[in-house]
């Protein structure tokens, strides 16, 4: 593909609002996760973002309130993401900027509380209950379009944990169409019962801070969080943090456990490679999907090697922030352009003894050094996989 300049990015999750406090957080080796206090779940950690249930939308947007979206608009008032859009707004016009997102529940939080607050009668839902608006797939990206006064496509990507990295993928299918000039990518995915109880269920939740890659791992935290991005064709002599590559793929092996021998993320990465034009000897660092499940970092790590062999430096960050299932990818992909702006690879947190059995070279402490290509890795249910490569144009 020829590389996608970004302009701007942004992030927030449990480790602080915007790129500086994720970062200082990051390279202190300080941990957003916490003892689960969400509502009346108390099972294992979480990564809460702070101070949503006091929010609101402002009033033009009172409609759209939800905790989904009210995490969508503390996302975009980071790093000075809104004035960078209205840069590309007036750049290109409204209609030529697409809002490509990705989400695994979106507003399910407010359906959850109408359930609750149902007719005693006849069961009937709230009449002030508004689920296009505050649940719906699409609530989250109709509100970033109107928020951001945009008027081209607006599209929202449901492929569970590969949600928001498959949106990139989206918005440069549409910019190399001639459909738009850029566009605004990434996700938003908030706590809610649906994700706690359902992991818990499925017997994935750890009961403590989850351990990516640690020898004793015994399953996730979930976390919530918002990202956001530019995408755009690179302008005269960009030589900025660029999309360089894109990959994806859809094993279906399983409706929620990874294929065993990482093949789907094995096929992601190889075409995001070949996407880039790059051999596995240029990409610097890895940026796992590392949930910290044993069957998945298994599983990862089998198609790691197949890939780049042993000797690749990786590591899941999801032991800072927790698994922000559908926000996920645009986390750890502002997380990895961190690493590339800074030099700054983070380790595993929390592993005290990395998985023998894994073969590749993870990382346990933060390491400093200057890095040109990364790659990273979201893996979802049902084998919705994808690798973004980010890097920088000369």
């Amino acid at each position: 593909m020829t590389p996608l300049a970004i302009p701007a990015y942004t992030a927030t999750s449990a480790l602080g609002r915007g790129l500086t406090a994720m970062r200082a957080a990051l390279e202190a080796g300080r941990s957003g996760l916490a003892p689960c206090n969400f509502e009346d779940v108390e099972r294992g950690y979480i990564g809460r973002v702070a101070g949503l249930e006091d929010e609101r939308l402002p009033e033009r947007f009172a409609g759209y309130d939800c905790r989904n979206n009210r995490l969508a608009w503390a996302g975009l008032s980071q790093d000075d993401f809104v004035p960078a859009v209205i840069a590309a707004r007036e750049r290109y016009g409204p209609g030529r900027v697409a809002v490509v997102l990705g989400t695994s529940t979106s507003g399910i939080l407010s359906t959850e509380h109408a359930y609750r607050r149902r007719n005693s009668d006849g069961g009937a839902l709230p009449a002030d209950f508004d689920f296009v608006r505050t649940h719906d797939l699409m609530s989250v990206s109709q509100f970033v379009r109107e928020s951001l006064g945009l008027l081209g496509p607006a599209i929202t990507i449901s492929t569970a944990c590969s949600s928001s990295a498959q949106s990139f993928g989206r918005a440069a299918r549409l910019i190399a169409a001639g459909v738009v000039d850029a566009a605004i990518v990434g996700g938003v995915d908030s706590l809610c019962q649906t994700t706690l109880r359902g992991f818990a269920s499925l017997e994935l939740i750890s009961p403590d801070r989850c351990r990516p890659c640690d020898a004793e791992r015994d399953g996730i935290s979930i976390g919530e969080a918002a990202g956001f991005a530019i995408l755009e064709k690179p302008r005269a002599r960009w030589t900025g943090l660029s999309l360089l590559g894109f990959g994806a793929s859809a094993d279906a092996h399983h409706m929620s456990a990874p294929h065993p021998g990482g093949e789907g993320a094995r096929l992601a990465m190889a075409a995001a490679l070949a996407d880039a034009g790059l051999h596995p000897g240029q990409i610097d660092y890895v940026n796992l999907h590392g949930t910290g499940s044993r069957t998945n970092d298994t599983a990862e790590d089998a198609a790691l090697v197949a890939v780049f062999g042993p000797d690749k430096p990786c590591s899941s960050t999801k032991g800072w922030t927790g698994h922000a299932l559908g926000a996920a990818g645009i986390l750890e992909m502002a997380i990895a352009a961190q690493a590339l702006a800074h030099g700054f690879l983070p380790g595993c947190l929390g592993v005290t003894r990395v998985d023998p059995a894994l073969r590749s070279s993870v990382l346990t402490e933060n390491v400093r050094r200057p890095i040109r290509a990364v790659l990273s890795n979201s893996l979802g249910f049902g084998g919705n996989n994808c690798s973004l490569i980010l890097g920088t144009t000369t």
